[in-house]
């Protein structure tokens, strides 16, 4: 038999700072990260929580940090916590803070839900009764000054058959040809005619489904409509654009499910409507756990000029890679967008609990993670880890060499 390489060789070994840090009486999960590449700023983004649970949401914060990476050399340095104190409707708590960027006008936009008092989800799914409302705030100036909110719901949300609804959460995206796109999911009732105008008496338990979509817009953010459903059930889910051999553009879908693998999926009109992908090879965590997709340039020979400008040809993806539960953050790569077959095998971000991530590419081969992670739970703190494609690269080089090793 040959020689076993030790376990942690299978890790990205860079290490992680901590962005938020929980403790009694305040809590903070659900993490969304942004990176402005124009002058080279980090924006962390989470819910202020009193407890673990949902309904306890008080508030959205932020953190900014510059960026410093080369080859020996990993850093940022983090401001101090400041709330997004207009990301606020009187008597809602707002939840999934979800950044897109709109490069023309150099705006970014915070999408959000705001939820009715403690209403819980799972109380609007067996009611059919959505007391979610669909929210905005933007800057211009990186989160120091923010307008003030801005409700969708009326406008967008009234005549959709939803028992309930939020964004991502984690980032949106602006394809190339300027789209902007918001990742969402609602449960979508199937027997609307037994909706009353109160919302009070519906029971909709075995008839309302979770399925993914988009929020996209044409106009720079100044108007928005939503794309169609994905066929399968899915959750929580981020989208990213690649571009394939014949230099043309797709948005890939990765969704959350309620167990078994993640549901993956593509779109051929920038976001409108998606078909799926299968066979299914990710796999999903336990009930289902949100994960992050990012897309960047193909890297060694087929990289030419600056990386940020070329086109998106691959995709990395982090999730917690146990089957069973919420431990041992990954990140998967996938040369060939659009062939669930072909991603990798994890290599491992934080060993331990860790639950909700999100990615960001900082050019150069060069990506941050956001992540909920933990030595006990994975809600003691909400940690930032940089890393590089030639560390994923290295990781996964051992990882085939372990196996082939083994006779």
């Amino acid at each position: 038999m040959g020689k076993k390489h030790p376990r942690h060789c299978h890790e990205l070994k860079e290490e992680e700072e901590t962005v938020f840090k929980s403790k009694k009486g305040e809590v903070y999960r659900i993490p969304a990260l942004f990176y402005n590449r124009n002058n080279k700023t980090l924006m962390a983004f989470a819910e202020k929580r009193r407890t673990e649970d949902d309904s306890s949401s008080l508030e959205l914060v932020m953190k900014t940090a510059t960026v410093n990476m080369d080859e020996n050399t990993h850093e940022v340095k983090w401001s101090e916590l400041k709330p997004v104190k207009e990301a606020h409707l009187d008597g809602y708590r707002p939840m999934n803070p979800c950044p897109v960027y709109e490069k023309t006008s150099q705006t970014l936009f915070l999408f959000f839900i705001c939820v009715k008092g403690r209403v819980s989800e799972s109380r609007q799914r067996c009611t059919g009764c959505n007391k979610a409302r669909l929210c905005y705030v933007k800057t211009t100036d990186d989160g120091q000054s923010w307008s003030d909110c801005t409700d969708l719901t009326d406008q967008l949300v009234k005549e959709q058959c939803w028992a309930t609804f939020a964004v991502g959460p984690g980032h949106g995206l602006q394809t190339e040809t300027g789209r902007l796109i918001v990742p969402l999911y609602a449960y979508a009732s199937s027997s609307c005619s037994t909706c009353c105008s109160t919302c009070c008496c519906c029971i909709m338990c075995c008839c309302s489904t979770p399925h993914a979509l988009s929020l996209y817009s044409v106009d720079g953010g100044n108007t928005w409509q939503f794309g169609e459903m994905l066929q399968q059930q899915s959750l929580e889910c981020e989208m990213a654009e690649y571009f394939d051999e014949k230099q043309e553009s797709s948005i890939y879908c990765n969704a959350r499910t309620k167990g078994g693998n993640r549901e993956e999926a593509v779109s051929r009109n920038e976001g409108k409507d998606f078909s799926t992908l299968s066979p299914k090879r990710l796999p999903e965590t336990g009930k289902g756990c949100q994960g992050s997709v990012v897309s960047f340039p193909a890297q060694g020979a087929d990289t030419e000029g600056d990386p940020s400008q070329s086109k998106n040809k691959w995709l990395l993806f982090s999730h917690p890679s146990n089957k069973c539960k919420r431990i041992d953050l990954g990140v998967y790569l996938n040369k060939s967008p659009g062939n669930p077959e072909t991603w990798s095998e994890p290599c491992i971000l934080h060993r331990g609990p860790s639950g909700y991530s999100d990615l960001a590419y900082i050019d150069d081969g060069r990506f941050a993670c956001l992540m909920e992670c933990g030595t006990k739970r994975e809600t003691e703190q909400i940690a930032c880890k940089l890393f590089s494609y030639s560390e994923i690269k290295r990781v996964l080089e051992r990882k085939n060499a372990n196996k082939s090793s083994v006779v």
